[in-house]
């Protein structure tokens, strides 16, 4: 029997940011057939289009102007063939590369704090795995939009080693950028996650924790394989 002639599940994988998330969950979905949702991505297009329309200015975010958006927004994935992965759209307009940015970076957290926001997306989310056969990537989807996900999977690493990271995927996109920028946004970022008032960061209680400061994405993937013939071996 393949490793896809079971019953489909929702993979959810929470962790701290760029810890390499989409990366690990876009392979998981491409092994096992599933459709990816990359939730960060949503978050960041909210972000990016409150940058764009005057919702936050000079690092300032204005929650009413972002809420008051909000129903101008509509986000969509559409495959990319030359990345093998979905790229996100907001209106019809492709900003993949536009949420990367290290502005958006530095408000994202803010702007994922806001409680009409979050319900906003939490409910396209659900909407979204409703039929299992999802892997989905973000801050709180084994806590709040999944809490039923039948492998619940919490991603962390060294903080330096996520900054290194970021500072390495921004630099090969000629972004011009500072690692101890980078360090400083991933720190702050932790620290934002983990303390704002609405679905703050944490593990939850039956998540697996996989700490990848030291593995190849082959190392992870295989450690996934077993965690995941194990979790459909109990249904």
């Amino acid at each position: 029997m393949s490793d896809t002639d079971t019953h489909k599940i929702i993979v959810a994988i929470d962790g701290f940011s760029s810890c390499g998330k989409s990366t690990f969950a876009k392979r998981i979905a491409a092994r096992l057939g599933y459709v990816f949702i990359d939730t960060g991505a949503m978050y960041r297009a909210v972000t990016l289009y409150a940058l764009e329309h005057g919702a936050i200015r000079s690092g300032e975010v204005d929650e009413r102007q972002v809420v008051a958006l909000l129903d101008r927004i509509d986000i969509s994935f559409r495959f990319n063939p030359a990345r093998g992965a979905s790229d996100i759209y907001v209106n019809g307009t492709p900003v993949e590369e536009r949420i990367r940015t290290i502005e958006v970076s530095e408000c994202v957290s803010r702007v994922s704090a806001i409680p009409e926001v979050r319900r906003k997306l939490v409910a396209m989310q659900q909407a979204a795995g409703s039929a299992r056969g999802v892997v989905m990537d973000g801050r709180d989807i084994g806590t709040v939009v999944f809490p039923d996900a039948e492998l619940k999977i919490f991603m962390t690493a060294d903080p330096a080693v996520r900054a290194r990271r970021r500072y390495d995927e921004l630099r090969a996109k000629g972004d011009d950028v500072s690692l101890d920028e980078i360090e400083r946004n991933v720190r702050s970022r932790d620290r934002a996650d983990m303390s704002r008032a609405v679905s703050p960061l944490r593990r939850a209680d039956d998540a697996i924790e996989l700490d990848n400061s030291h593995m190849s994405v082959d190392e992870q993937m295989e450690w996934f394989m077993n965690e995941y013939r194990r979790a459909t071996a109990a249904r």
